[in-house]
């Protein structure tokens, strides 16, 4: 059974990639390699012992997606590719709508017109804004602050649309807290081009030497530490999380959505002092101010996951740091050779 991830190449794409192929799937990635590295889908085979297919195309390329779906019997997509800085996306909102949601129109239509109507949505917590209650349930009240997170929203809306003209589609949209951690391997990990946007890869290179400090925005949140608080959850437990509503979406139609994460929220600073533990070593760091629509506290409630994917997040936060530090002291340069 073949299974198209986009943006399958990147993070979180590249720890699914593993878990289909150990579950038996057969693997087709369409990437445009704009934040990733196709050697991270050599080091996947490597892991795996198996083969997947490339091909490096990109959403607004009509045409070439269209090609992939004419040459092979796809039963079922998972959606990865799309820009994800919160602040980029505020320097750029006309491009982050364009690509974000002019890329899924492109993929949605052509599913349609090759009848394949099963799919998983990377979506993101982002939806929720300032949440009225934590931990967050997935009947919260959507309303993103920024306009990556409107994106994922907008498009949430758009897959709702499209089960309601046709309820012969099985979507999942999957809500992420905040993936972290590595393969347990080494072998793959978040390489992100330029300086990270997200906490952990930004924590990894400065204890590698690679950046000087790191930056902690705001400390003056109503928390124990004054460090915003986090759901921060194990990348691998994220892949698995995809393998299950992928099953879910084979067997079932219509939409559903459900939180990925763990259900517990950590401080920045319990992030960055589990760390220095696991990787034994000291982490310069600074309090800065806050950043414009960051919020103080969101987790998940995860319970709907459990209760109808029958998925649960396993692993900790020290795993997550562990793994996470394996992955960039073994590749302090990323993929780069």
């Amino acid at each position: 059974m073949s299974i198209l991830l986009t943006g399958g190449a990147g993070f979180i794409g590249s720890h699914t990639c593993v878990e289909l192929l150990h579950a038996g799937y057969d693997v087709i990635v369409v990437d445009n390699l704009s934040n990733s590295n196709p050697e991270s889908l050599n080091r996947v085979m490597e892991i795996t012992g198996k083969q997947l297919r490339f091909y490096n195309v990109d959403l607004l390329d009509r045409n070439g997606l269209g090609s992939v779906f004419a040459e092979h019997a796809i039963e079922a997509v998972i959606h990865f590719a799309g820009y994800k800085s919160v602040e980029e996306s505020m320097r750029n909102p006309l491009g982050y709508y364009h690509n974000n949601i002019t890329g899924t129109l492109i993929l949605t239509d052509i599913m349609q017109k090759h009848k394949v109507k099963k799919l998983v949505f990377s979506s993101s917590a982002t939806v929720y804004g300032y949440p009225v209650h934590v931990p967050i349930k997935e009947d919260e009240s959507l309303k993103a602050t920024n306009p990556y997170g409107r994106t994922k929203q907008m498009i949430e809306d758009i897959l709702r649309d499209l089960t309601v003209a046709d309820p012969s589609w099985s979507i999942s949209l999957l809500r992420y807290f905040n993936p972290v951690g590595a393969h347990p391997s080494g072998r793959i990990g978040e390489d992100p081009k330029g300086v990270p946007n997200n906490i952990m890869p930004f924590l990894t290179q400065v204890a590698v030497g690679k950046l000087q400090t790191l930056r902690v925005f705001g400390s003056d949140y109503p928390t124990a530490d004054g460090t915003g608080v986090r759901d921060y959850i194990h990348v691998v437990d994220l892949a698995r999380g995809h393998l299950k509503a992928l099953e879910r979406s084979l067997q079932t139609e219509g939409i559903a959505a459900f939180n990925l994460g763990t259900g517990i929220g950590y401080s920045v600073l319990d992030l960055v002092h589990t760390f220095e533990k696991m990787a034994d070593c000291n982490v310069p760091y600074q309090l800065v101010d806050r950043r414009p629509g960051d919020v103080a506290v969101s987790y998940a409630d995860p319970r709907k996951a459990e209760q109808e994917l029958g998925w649960k997040a396993e692993k900790d936060l020290e795993a997550m740091c562990l793994d996470a530090w394996r992955w960039q002291s073994h590749n302090p340069r990323g993929y780069a050779r």
